[in-house]
């Protein structure tokens, strides 16, 4: 019964900005952790960022510095910032919401980043 709804995608050109929303609806509490993957054409799934009900957050290397996740537990929201993008940001960028009580995991659908000129 949880839902997942991401936004924010679409094409920027090299050295622009993005933020990417990520709502959470449905039987959901604020105690889950949130996480953003992206997959570029391929298999591989690669975790971008991510935080904790506690506000734990975590960055992967090729984005620190460049990336912000935040969150409004009021709206059961998950956001991430991106400056200053490049060619290799471009994926298809998916929201992963993980439940305590119930221990579930929900994905969303994924909306796409494409860095261009």
């Amino acid at each position: 019964q949880v839902q997942i709804v991401e936004s924010g995608g679409g094409l920027v050109q090299p050295g622009g900005s993005l933020r990417l929303s990520c709502a959470a609806s449905g039987s959901i509490s604020n105690s889950y952790n949130m996480g953003w993957y992206r997959q570029a054409p391929g298999p591989q799934r690669e975790l971008v960022a991510s935080t904790t009900s506690s506000g734990t957050t975590n960055y992967a290397d090729s984005v620190k510095g460049r990336f912000t996740i935040s969150r409004d537990n009021a709206k059961n929201t998950v956001y991430l910032q991106k400056n200053g993008l490049n060619h290799e940001d471009t994926a298809v960028y998916y929201c992963r919401v993980v439940t305590i009580v119930p221990n579930k995991v929900y994905w969303g659908q994924g909306t796409q980043v494409t860095v261009s000129s």
